[in-house]
């Protein structure tokens, strides 16, 4: 899309500057990523744009033009009639699609001749996609990290929680990501995002954080599930103070038995995720896993992943990549309660 008297350049303020953002691309490109706090108000659904698509490559392009021009005609007033049929003389809304500007030039048009102050985003959501990742590259190293290591089944993710309630800035990765980072860190009721929309809200918590302060995270490794965790962010919190969490092995089988009762409900998904680590210990291993699974043995099934799978995955990663750990300083959780990790928390964010 060429600069124009109505168009903005992507830039932070943008986000902020308008009374809303809307993406006329179709559903499915809006679910994969899109502007924060934009609404979806597609000029051609998933279907549509697929006819419209084919049309074009079977027939001629003029024939798809038609067929979109009155698809889109059709689409806009469905729009101004439903979702934004209130909005007052003054709203002032940014319209943004793929790249081209096309489907955004035609419903902002439409928007500035019924008399709002319409405008688009040169190079629609490709240029935001741009500029996220460029600001991912620089953010990081402007923010002072300070990351929270310990064996799994410690209450890392716990101690991240109590902190942000005592007042400490935080950023919560696996919180972003919908995945605690370990085999059976799959969370059944949140499926992870696309890395690109993962990308984009990463951005966002980074963004609103204050350079002056400290920012808690959590170690983790370059994935976290499926998702990638931006190299630079990588970089700065390896190259950040640490604080070392240690718990007794009663408090981590505790602290893991609550956090994967959906799974001891659900053998099925279990199992499978079991399964994925046949590579690493072999079938016979895993096999003893599942037994202890089927008769409910769970403490001891918990026991023997820490033992045998998480806690020698931890002593192969952690000194290797975060070289200030061995200068940690060691907080002792006392055990699996609340007022544990709210004490540990109140002495740190002091």
């Amino acid at each position: 899309m060429k600069p124009g008297l109505h168009s903005v350049a992507m830039q932070a303020s943008i986000l902020t500057g308008f009374d809303a953002i809307i993406d006329v691309r179709s559903p499915a490109e809006f679910a994969e990523d899109h502007l924060p706090g934009a609404i979806c108000l597609p000029v051609l659904d998933d279907e549509e744009r697929a006819r419209v698509g084919t049309l074009y490559k079977q027939v001629s392009p003029f024939a798809a033009k038609k067929l979109g021009a009155a698809l889109v005609a059709k689409n806009i007033g469905c729009h101004l009639e439903t979702a934004l049929a209130d909005r007052p003389r003054g709203w002032r809304p940014l319209v943004y699609c793929w790249r081209g500007g096309k489907r955004s030039g035609a419903f902002a048009h439409v928007l500035r001749e019924i008399g709002w102050d319409a405008h688009t985003l040169e190079g629609g959501y490709k240029a935001y996609r741009q500029w996220v990742v460029a600001r991912l590259a620089e953010v990081p190293a402007s923010l002072r990290f300070r990351v929270v290591h310990g064996v799994t089944g410690c209450g890392k993710s716990r101690l991240l929680k109590a902190l942000a309630a005592a007042g400490a800035q935080v950023l919560d990765l696996e919180d972003l990501a919908a995945h605690r980072g370990s085999v059976l860190g799959h969370l059944p009721d949140r499926p992870q995002p696309s890395q690109k929309m993962f990308e984009s809200r990463l951005l966002r918590e980074l963004a609103a954080l204050d350079p002056a302060r400290t920012v808690y995270v959590e170690g983790e490794s370059k994935k976290i599930g499926q998702l990638q965790v931006p190299e630079a962010l990588m970089q700065a919190m390896r190259a950040a103070e640490c604080v070392l969490l240690e718990a007794d092995v009663a408090t981590r089988i505790a602290l893991l038995t609550d956090e994967y009762r959906h799974f001891f409900a659900d053998r099925g998904s279990l199992d499978a995720r079991l399964d994925c680590l046949v590579g690493l210990h072999g079938r016979e291993r895993v096999a003893a896993w599942k037994a202890l699974a089927a008769r409910g043995a769970w403490q001891e099934l918990v026991g023997r992943l820490l033992e045998e799978h998480y806690d020698p995955a931890y002593r192969r990663s952690a000194q290797r990549n975060f070289a200030r750990l061995s200068q940690a300083p060691v907080l002792r959780v006392a055990d699996a309660g609340e007022q544990s990790f709210a004490s540990l928390a109140r002495g740190l964010a002091a």
